[in-house]
């Protein structure tokens, strides 16, 4: 599930500019159904996920959604959630922020919800990790910090440590 929030004048119902009042449109979830396609709930399906949903809402208005959303994690043992702004609403088995060098700016949510991550997935890079500003140095040193590289976006390292972390989740054991 890809959680997309638009400011002012994109409508939730289909991304594009709009005029519609706060209330009307406030989200829209679509269920991806192609495989072929380059969009990230595509690349979801691709990657062996059964269902790709693809959630937009008008910015600072999730709450409006979470009740037909929570249908999906009462209805599905393991739903991953690309988001930060989901953390304001439920408490997470796992959550890892995806760290990539070459983006000077970090989001607000990330930066909001960063002392709650569990991990760091880093996209490889030739810069090294810059000194974002605001974003607490203590806080990214405490994470482990797990190195990806285009085009799988995957280590054995991070596999081990996620199904660490869904073993304790299943059975209740460290």
């Amino acid at each position: 599930m890809k959680i997309t929030q638009f400011g002012h004048g994109i409508c939730s119902a289909n991304g594009r500019e709009c005029s519609c009042a706060i209330d009307e449109h406030a989200y829209a979830i679509m269920e991806e159904r192609n495989r072929e396609g380059r969009t990230d709930t595509s690349r979801f399906l691709v990657s062996g996920a059964r269902r790709s949903f693809w959630v937009r809402t008008k910015q600072g208005r999730l709450a409006l959604a979470m009740p037909e959303l929570e249908t999906f994690f009462r209805t599905d043992p393991f739903v991953i959630v690309e988001s930060n702004s989901i953390l304001r609403f439920l408490i997470p088995d796992l959550y890892m922020v995806v760290l990539k060098p070459e983006v000077d700016d970090f989001k607000q949510s990330a930066r909001e919800f960063l002392g709650k991550a569990d991990a760091a997935v880093v996209v490889e890079s030739k810069r090294s990790l810059p000194s974002w500003e605001c974003v607490p140095t203590a806080q990214l040193n405490r994470l482990p910090m797990f190195q990806v590289a285009p085009p799988e976006f995957f280590s054995q390292e991070l596999k081990d440590f996620v199904g660490s972390r869904l073993k304790t989740v299943l059975t209740g054991l460290p």
